[in-house]
């Protein structure tokens, strides 16, 4: 297996065994509390603290290099951080990438990551690659493709040779190979038209409906609210504003940042 492989499988945190359908409650199917984490000394992550419940949809926005991939790293465990992280009621201190991964705690990168030389379905059947149930890969592949219709006709199809929207698709296909139970999109929006991305936020939908919790970390705040029940804002590291969706759209000091009213 090639570093290449190795590096994606890694991105693509995935679980083992079948998400059951989720239904919100008030416990927090993630729980993280005053995080902080960083690169080489440098500190990005500042006493950030945030819950997600099952089968919501949660926006995590904010300004480039304000330190969201940071903290999607954080919770896959791809990089040390300090502080309470719970996941399915269960402490994830100390716990290895590899841990986390079985426990169903998928991202989607930035940049979508996929092998260019490969067909699309070669990729799709990478975020499947630790499951042995073949007979329920089989029909997760064709619920995949019910999902993202595009992919079911560009099966064949190099993954490379497609649109930027097409791989984004891919790349979130990708993830529900693996049966999650909490999927963390990063920059979903990144490059793509602005049609493209209605139609993946109307996918998000279809994804929660099927027992999916999502956390989308975007730039494009627009978007995310517009899709999502909960948000955080971060700036610098630190969580600023929370809120309903609907309450941070309409926060005065979100509309002028972010939204350029």
């Amino acid at each position: 297996m090639t570093e290449a492989m190795q590096a994606a499988m890694t991105a693509t945190t995935a679980a083992t065994t079948a998400a059951p359908a989720q239904a919100a409650t008030d416990e927090p199917l993630l729980d993280v509390v005053r995080l902080n984490a960083g690169y080489a000394g440098m500190p990005v992550l500042r006493d950030v603290s945030l819950s997600i419940r099952a089968a919501e949809i949660v926006a995590l926005v904010g300004a480039n290099g304000a330190g969201k991939t940071t903290l999607l790293r954080a919770l896959s465990r791809l990089i040390d951080a300090q502080g309470e992280l719970r996941f399915g009621g269960r402490s994830l201190a100390g716990a290895s990438a590899d841990a986390v991964f079985s426990l169903g705690l998928v991202q989607v990168p930035e940049g979508r990551q996929l092998f260019d030389r490969m067909s699309v379905e070669d990729n799709l059947m990478m975020g499947a690659y630790r499951r042995r149930d073949g007979a329920a890969i089989g029909a997760d592949l064709e619920r995949v493709y019910a999902i993202f219709p595009r992919l079911g006709e560009r099966r064949r199809q190099w993954a490379g040779s497609m649109s930027g929207g097409e791989q984004q698709m891919c790349a979130m296909g990708r993830a529900l190979m693996a049966r999650p139970r909490l999927v963390m999109i990063d920059e979903m929006s990144l490059g793509l038209a602005p049609v493209i991305v209605d139609l993946l936020c109307d996918t998000l939908l279809d994804i929660r409906r099927q027992g999916v919790t999502v956390l989308l970390v975007e730039q494009d705040v627009h978007a995310a609210l517009a899709v999502a029940d909960r948000g955080y804002v971060m700036e610098t590291g630190r969580i600023v504003r929370e809120g309903s969706a609907r309450e941070l759209a309409d926060d005065p000091q979100v509309q002028r940042a972010y939204l350029g009213m």
